[in-house]
């Protein structure tokens, strides 16, 4: 017959297991994201240089391969290549664009160099690409020239549309509420008269 003092270690060891088992087993939920960059182009990406850089001295930086994401404002086809205007947008962790816009930093072309039909990036397509910094071109933007960086796709990664938020409806059902004409019942009056 097990005494007490031995019933007790073993409920403590096994209530030891059971805790590293759980903490095991959610560990492995916590796991990294894969990257969607491919492992020959991530090692060629600068992490130091930001687009704020590229756009305020593209010449100082020609060449310089960057991890980039936006929304696509506009896409052309040429013959020989697709050219994409992106508005600039950051990455989150898991290398998809944020959605908000004001987050922006200015806008840039993306040249890619294979068939690419512009009704598969339509306006408002959200974008990771990597690509090589080739140059500056500048375009009319309404009224003003504007200057764009303009990068060599090196790779390009098509996000799917954004779920919407929800709507959470902000008041009570009306059934749980509690007042003067009411009383405690849930529900309408329970009488058939109102006077």
């Amino acid at each position: 017959m097990i005494g007490y003092r031995q019933k007790g270690i073993i409920m403590k060891a096994r209530n030891y297991v059971i805790g590293v088992g759980v903490v095991l087993s959610m560990s492995g939920c916590a796991s990294i994201s894969p990257s969607v960059i491919p492992e020959n182009l991530a090692d060629r990406i600068n992490p130091n240089l930001t687009f704020e850089q590229i756009k305020n001295n593209p010449t100082a930086h020609h060449g310089a391969v960057l991890e980039l994401g936006g929304e696509v404002l506009s896409a052309k086809r040429f013959s020989d290549h697709t050219r994409l205007m992106v508005l600039q947008l950051p990455l989150k962790d898991n290398h998809e664009p944020v959605t908000d816009r004001t987050q922006s930093r200015g806008r840039f072309l993306a040249i890619y160099k294979k068939f690419l039909d512009p009704a598969t990036v339509p306006p408002g397509t959200r974008i990771t690409m990597v690509g090589e910094l080739t140059g500056v071109r500048e375009e009319p933007l309404d009224e003003m020239p504007y200057a764009y960086p303009t990068f060599s796709v090196l790779f390009l990664k098509i996000w799917p549309p954004a779920a919407p938020s929800p709507y959470w409806y902000p008041y009570s059902p009306y059934f749980f509420y509690w007042g003067p004409y009411w009383g405690r019942y849930w529900g309408p009056y329970p009488y058939w008269y109102w006077w």
